[in-house]
């Protein structure tokens, strides 16, 4: 997911970042609800602080990285800019 991200962060991608980190967190609780036959609210006492905010999913020092994190920047429209290494055939 990070090397998907990072390909495609120069493109309009933002929504479906976002969309994507939802998908996979979503499936990444119900795999651990089945696996370990959690309640939700078994998932939430494991991955939230006593103020009800939300921690990352990690095990064994791996924690899931959040796709909708990274920052998208568009490419400039530099065409006039871009030098240009050929000389004109027929210079005036």
């Amino acid at each position: 997911m990070r090397g998907w991200a990072n390909y495609f962060k120069h493109a309009v991608a933002k929504h479906v970042f976002d969309r994507l980190d939802a998908f996979v967190w979503w499936r990444l609780i119900s795999m651990l609800r089945e696996r370990h036959r959690w309640s939700w609210g078994d998932v939430r006492r494991r991955f939230t602080t006593p103020t009800g905010r939300w921690l990352p999913i990690a095990a064994d020092g791996i924690e899931l990285f959040r796709i909708a994190s990274v920052t998208v920047s568009r490419y400039r429209y530099r065409a006039s800019t871009i030098p240009n290494p050929w000389q004109p055939a027929n210079p005036v």
